[in-house]
């Protein structure tokens, strides 16, 4: 076939050595099944951002580290360097997926290398040696969706263990093998505990496989694990081989409103306090009250009253309490 031009330099440079087909055209990328040396590989060719589908890729890539300072702020300002680096990181973050999940004994692809947008990786076969199919163009029996459910479900607990969410999972993103399911596409893989948006995405991937196995097994919808699996890691007990229930106990305490709201009120007058003692300033003089004059400052004379004034409270003597009698009362 005509070399696509965005491999033409691969081919130039040696890196690989034939282009023998195209497998699919995606929304993030095009693949194609080159040759490499006697190996039969396929070349993700990553698509440009504004053709891309992910418009909303900051919400992806919110907790993901960037490669110095200098980096981060060109990237955050989105300089012409910034997107020039944002493009290189969104490429990385797939390469760094495939190994760490491919360590963590997740099903997924071998990456071989990134060179110039193409990532280089295993091709993934059937039993007779063809690209293997999507998830969404096999039917399955009743008992195939189970199987897949459940093999998937394992591998997203693992995901999980291992700090990462897939983000985008769906039947679109999921290979079959002739052993099972293979897990691909991790551009947008999201970061587990860096991420506000862990839990909803988390909750999504889950879904979205139910959602489809429920088309031939709608007992699998009943199931409650996006929940389940997010309760446990939260409290630090997920592991990879954990026993699920399918079922999630909901909260049904109710929340005290008029106590949270009390807690609010009283921070916020210590917060007002603090503030008014801060602008009085630590030397700032207290002005006496009319019946503590006398005491506070002997040198100053109260003059006397006459007349109706002389009816009025007298002041009451220091260290004595006012009474109701004394100071009000006739």
């Amino acid at each position: 076939m005509k070399i696509p031009p965005r491999l033409i330099p691969l081919v130039e440079d040696g890196i690989i050595d034939e282009v023998v087909g195209q497998v699919k055209s995606g929304k993030e990328a095009d693949v194609f099944i080159v040759r490499v040396g006697e190996e039969i590989r396929c070349a993700k060719v990553y698509k440009e951002a504004n053709n891309r589908s992910f418009r909303q890729a900051v919400q992806y890539q919110e907790g993901r580290k960037a490669q110095g300072s200098r980096n981060a702020r060109a990237m955050a300002k989105r300089t012409q360097y910034g997107k020039k680096e944002a493009e290189a990181s969104w490429m990385n973050a797939e390469v760094k997926a495939l190994n760490t999940l491919s360590a963590a004994g997740l099903r997924v692809p071998e990456p071989f290398g990134l060179f110039d947008g193409v990532l280089i990786m295993e091709l993934i076969v059937d039993a007779d040696g063809h690209p293997a199919p999507r998830l969404n163009d096999l039917s399955l029996t009743p008992d195939e969706a189970l199987q897949y459910h459940e093999e998937l479900i394992a591998q997203v607990i693992r995901m999980l263990c291992a700090g990462i969410i897939h983000g985008d999972l769906s039947e679109f993103n999921v290979l079959v093998d002739a052993y099972g399911p293979v897990i691909i596409d991790l551009p947008q893989a999201v970061n587990a505990a860096g991420n506000s948006s862990a839990s909803v995405l988390f909750a999504r991937d889950v879904n979205n496989l139910a959602q489809y196995f429920g088309r031939f097994e709608p007992g699998i919808l009943t199931l409650k694990y996006a929940k389940e699996i997010w309760a446990l890691y939260e409290k630090g007990k997920l592991t990879p081989d954990v026993n699920l229930t399918g079922e999630f106990q909901e909260n049904t305490r109710q929340v005290d409103v008029g106590g949270v709201l009390t807690v609010i009120g009283d921070a916020q007058k210590e917060h007002d306090a603090r503030l008014l003692k801060k602008a009085k300033g630590p030397n700032q003089d207290v002005v006496p009250m009319p019946w503590e004059r006398g005491s506070r400052n002997p040198s100053v004379k109260v003059p006397q009253v006459k007349g109706a004034a002389a009816n009025r409270p007298k002041p009451i003597s220091p260290g004595k309490p006012p009474s109701t009698q004394e100071s009000w009362g006739r």
